[in-house]
């Protein structure tokens, strides 16, 4: 009697599961506010903070836009991990190691293409090539664009980090250091590099252009799966900043000079070494940040058991790239 009821029961239940439908899930409510950081390594950035498109974009929701200074892309990265901010500026290579270490971002826009790390040293300390700097004091930002650059250089000298002496600064300090002689190296970061190279007469003594990795805007993961329109909004309004940039590139100029107090010339500089003209996520970063990511692997950065090919395809989402550049 008792399986017979049971039965009843569940036959019962598989005809309500059959003919009732399940209601769809709901989706995420808007947050009140979305919070981005600018950096003066981010032109592009800057110029949407400046003119307030993402404002202008999202007042209809009745949504507000906090801006945050990020100083590098460790500060973005740990801004991310951290969920105070929603949406960060920070290199790819940066991104590929911070996600590797378990922060969950995905890098969803390229914001530029930049050459904006060299390794500086002072015009009469003697320094000429990365191999010169076995036992001397390298200012340098853990976790960026610079820092990687500097592992790779020195790689390429058959050395490592072990070898110098890392001094941990943030850029600002770094330049600071350098210019002080409290140090012999820094591993640069524009536009204060084109400020050391124009205002103070340093050298740039070793650069690799393709050692520079892209300028990515990253998102938290649970931010891009709960709220895909705000990310795609967030990326319309890069795009109409990048569109500004590219036709009026002195008011491109003119907000480096406000943000940075640095002189036209020194933004000029950095301006010259700075790609605009490819934001969509695809096989350009995918192996730029690889070739980085093996590197680092052999330089004992990243562990030996990461697959980094996966790593990468893992932190690059092309799924939000600008629809008119699918």
């Amino acid at each position: 009697m008792r399986s017979s009821r049971r039965f009843l029961l569940a036959a019962g239940l598989a005809l309500i599961t059959a003919t009732v439908p399940f209601a769809p899930a709901a989706r995420a409510e808007d947050p009140k506010e979305i919070r981005l950081d600018w950096a003066t390594y981010n032109p592009v950035g800057l110029l949407l903070k400046e003119k307030g498109f993402l404002e202008e974009a999202l007042k209809p929701k009745g949504i507000r836009v906090r801006w945050v200074q990020s100083l590098g892309s460790n500060k973005a990265l740990e801004f991310l991990n951290a969920g105070a901010i929603d949406i960060g500026s920070a290199a790819g290579a940066a991104a590929l190691v911070a996600r590797i270490n378990g922060n969950p971002i995905k890098a969803v826009y390229a914001f530029s293409r930049p050459e904006w790390t060299a390794l500086v040293t002072r015009n009469e300390t003697g320094i000429t090539k990365p191999a010169d700097l076995k036992g001397k004091r390298v200012a340098v930002t853990r976790g960026t664009d610079p820092h990687i650059f500097l592992i790779r250089a020195l790689q390429g000298a058959g050395l490592t980090e072990k070898d110098a002496k890392l001094v941990l600064l943030q850029h600002p300090d770094g330049r600071t250091a350098l210019d002080r002689g409290d140090v012999d190296a820094w591993a640069g970061l524009d536009p204060l590099m084109a400020a050391a190279e124009i205002e103070n007469g340093d050298v740039l003594f070793h650069r690799d252009a393709a050692a520079n990795t892209w300028g990515l805007l990253d998102v938290r993961e649970d931010f891009a799966k709960a709220h895909p329109d705000l990310v795609r909004t967030v990326i319309a309004a890069y795009e109409q900043a990048r569109a500004y940039a590219l036709a009026n590139p002195q008011a491109l100029s003119a907000a480096l000079v406000a943000a940075t107090k640095l002189p036209e010339p020194v933004i000029a500089r950095q301006l010259a070494r700075t790609d605009l003209s490819q934001p969509t996520i695809g096989p350009a970063q995918t192996e730029s940040i690889k070739a980085a990511g093996l590197a680092l692997q052999q330089a004992g950065v990243i562990p030996a058991a990461t697959d980094v090919a996966a790593a990468v395809d893992g932190l690059l989402d092309p799924g939000f790239n600008p629809v008119a550049a699918r």
